[in-house]
């Protein structure tokens, strides 16, 4: 018996610049894209000190965006089962031929607010 990995939806919440307001500052439109198929991994405690060391920012989880995902994953809000997180840094990104699976980026998530 085989067994299929198979990941969640997220949403992702993009912003989108809709104006400008009386001071020539934007305005901005934040628009809920649900994202299927990503995998939620848990850190191990070398990748929570390097992140924190790094990034001063504590890594709450990796996630594994599907190849065919072409949204823009830095600095966004993300809201996973309920909760909201942050992602930051640049997504890592492999080789989308020399991967087998179904994910091909990583982003890394620490919680908001």
């Amino acid at each position: 018996m085989s067994t299929k990995i198979k990941g969640v939806t997220v949403t992702l919440y993009s912003e989108t610049q809709s104006g400008t307001d009386r001071f020539n500052q934007p305005i901005y439109t934040e628009t809920a894209i649900s994202v299927d198929n990503v995998l939620i991994g848990e850190p191990t405690t070398d990748e929570i000190l390097s992140s924190t060391q790094i990034y001063g920012k504590k890594l709450a989880y990796t996630l594994a965006i599907p190849k065919e995902d072409t949204n823009d994953w830095v600095n966004k809000k993300i809201e996973i089962n309920g909760e909201l997180f942050q992602s930051y840094g640049y997504p890592t990104q492999g080789i989308e031929d020399n991967i087998p699976l179904d994910w091909n980026k990583k982003v890394k998530v620490e919680r908001y607010g």
